[in-house]
């Protein structure tokens, strides 16, 4: 399954710490099972990907990951952001479908998980 994981920063950060944030979620992810990850530079999409799947202003991840990761990268996204002082924001995009992580109430952030695994894990994964 390949999924594009893109990091928008909070407003206030500048360049270093969108860096410095960059670097810590890239540390988080690679204690995951995962075929490949990638590291992608001004929200430019992987190569043979269609479509321009993240903005421009972000930061974005591609990833390769075997069957059943989908839930764990979804949780290990929301851990990561609710242990962030700033508003960051992160979404999960596969196959066009997307999703918009950021601080949120923990049901609101469930139901929206919920759903998107749903739809994306079952043939997926």
């Amino acid at each position: 399954m390949d999924v594009l994981v893109g990091l928008t920063p909070d407003d206030a950060a500048d360049a270093e710490e969108s860096e410095r944030l960059t670097r810590r979620l890239v540390a988080e992810l690679r204690n995951l099972d995962l075929y490949t990850l990638q590291v992608l530079s001004d929200g430019a999409p992987p190569e043979n990907s269609k479509g321009d799947l993240v903005t421009a202003d972000a930061v974005a991840l591609a990833l390769s990951a075997p069957g059943g990761v989908l839930t764990s990268l979804v949780g290990l996204l929301q851990d990561w952001l609710g242990r962030q002082s700033a508003r960051h924001r992160v979404s999960v995009t596969i196959n066009g479908d997307t999703i918009e992580l950021e601080q949120a109430t923990p049901e609101e952030r469930r139901q929206l998980i919920d759903a998107f695994v749903r739809r994306n894990g079952a043939g997926g994964e």
